[in-house]
Formats: structure tokens, sequence, C-alpha cells
């Protein structure tokens, strides 16, 4: 499986702060927000990875991530010339995607998944045909995607910001897909927003019966840092468990060592890159020590 991170948009809704810098680059907490959407498909033993971006903003990425051979990946970029939908993705990576299946994340959603991160990996693995998305349970469902399950969590519907939801289920920003997605997404028509809507590339999968929706575990956390308040949300959160646990949340060096993308020796070539005195340094050292 490949992976394919969705950092596009202007982050308008985080005006004056992405007048100067990228919004996916914001700090949340001590790392930058890419960070967080980029530790989940590592997590999923994802290392080839396609991410998208606006034409102002991918130099700036590829800058902060290089070709990421320092963390064991693949990097790869691609430019998103007018935001016109999440589900356009697929189709600016048909040749990155080429015969595999694909998971996409969005660059401005932040999880904590806890031991249900297993689960999902196995999934992933074992994913031949069909997609899966992942339902979070919200107090607002009216702002987000809506899937409605029956009594065994089998998907009916799903609804794209629905005046009436059907459930307080949310669709989250990560998504599962098989090698159709890319001729689906390409039959797709654009929304009366004029965007190419993931919920309509989901319909697709659910007409053919091949859609499924895990429901993300009570004490996992789903976060959209695209506005101000959630930017804060999730930083507090962050600062929060890292500071309780003295664990880091999406310390992608600690990710790529733990699951061996990079060797002790590549490892310590990254701690040595660091200054000393610096907190992160200091961490990553520990991890090496363990």
């Amino acid at each position: 499986m490949k992976g394919i991170v969705l950092a596009g948009g202007s982050g308008s809704r985080l005006y004056p702060l992405t007048n100067i810098v990228c919004k996916q680059l914001l700090p949340v907490y001590d790392k930058p927000m890419i960070s967080y959407p980029m530790s989940i498909l590592m997590l999923m033993n994802i290392k080839d990875i396609l991410i998208i971006s606006t034409p102002e903003d991918t130099p700036r990425i590829e800058s902060f991530f290089g070709d990421g051979r320092q963390l064991g990946l693949n990097l790869s970029y691609k430019v998103q010339e007018k935001p016109n939908g999440i589900a356009q993705a697929f189709v600016l990576g048909e040749e990155f995607i080429g015969d595999d299946s694909v998971a996409l994340i969005l660059g401005d959603n932040i999880f904590y998944l806890g031991n249900q991160i297993d689960v999902m990996r196995k999934e992933a693995n074992e994913l031949k045909d069909g997609a899966m998305i992942f339902g979070y349970h919200v107090v607002d469902p009216q702002r987000f995607g809506v899937i409605e399950y029956d009594k065994e969590f089998n998907v009916i519907s799903i609804e794209e910001k629905p005046a009436v939801p059907k459930s307080n289920y949310a669709a989250v920003g990560l998504y599962f897909y098989d090698n159709n997605v890319v001729k689906y997404a390409k039959g797709l028509k654009p929304s009366k927003r004029g965007e190419y809507e993931i919920t309509d590339l989901n319909v697709e999968y659910l007409k053919s019966g091949k859609l499924k929706a895990m429901p993300l575990k009570r004490g996992t956390a789903w976060l959209d840092a695209g506005t101000p308040e959630s930017l804060l949300q999730s930083s507090n959160f962050i600062g929060m468990v890292e500071q309780r646990q003295g664990l880091k949340i999406a310390c992608l060096e600690e990710i790529a060592y733990r699951r061996k993308f990079i060797n002790k020796e590549q490892m310590l070539e990254i701690i040595n890159s660091i200054k000393d005195g610096v907190d992160y340094k200091k961490y990553l050292m520990r991890v090496v020590e363990e």
C-alpha cells in the first residue's frame, strides 16, 4: 500500500497565520502540523508517500522533509493548482499509485489512536478489494460527511454535511482504497461547490457493496487543526499527553527507528545533527538507549 498526504488549500480560516507560513507547517505543540498525518502513514508501515500541496507551499514542505531518505521513506511531491476537492488527489496521484492500493490522509487531521492503530494496520495490509473509511462520534455531525450504520455497523448511507444527520458518526480524514479508486475518481462530476467530493467517491464504493466504515473507539481522538480554536485545542491535547506520559506523539524519527525503517547508526546520525541541549535531541537519545 502507498500513501498520500493531501496538504492543499489556502488555510484561509487560519488567516493571518497563513499569510506568513503554510497551514501544514504551523506548530501543533512541538511539531509541524504535517508531522501528525505523516506519522499515521508510517505507523501503517507505509514508506512510499506522495505529498500534494499548492504551488506556493509544495517547495516549503519539500524543504522540510526532502526526499524522506533520512527516515527510511521514499517521498515524492505533486502540485494541486487549485483546491478542486479531496477526491482529485487520486487523479493527480495516478502515476504514483500505479497498481497499488492507497491510503489518503488530510494534512490538517490529527489522530490519537492508541491500540486501535494495530487493527487499522492489519486491515490496511489486507485491503485488496473495496474501501475502508473511519467514523468518529461527534456532537455536531452536520459539519461533516455523516456515516449511517445498521446495528452490526454495516454502512447504510453516507451524506455530506446533511441538515438532518442520520447519525453522530463523522467520516474522518483517513481513507483506504483499492486500485479502482483512480477509475472511480476520474468518473466523478464536480459538486455544487465545484469540487470533486470524497463523499461522492465513497458513495461509489457503497453502491458496489464494497465500503466498510470502522468506528473509532472511545479513548481515541480525532482533531481537525484547520481553525485557530482547533489548532489551540490540538496543541493543548498533544502537550498534555506528552507531558503526562513522557512520550512523544508523532515523533517521526522515533517511529522510523521503532518500525525499523532506519537502523541505530542512521538514528544516531539524525541525533548528532541536532544541537546539544535541545529537548528533542535528549528524547531521541532516550529512545536509542532504551
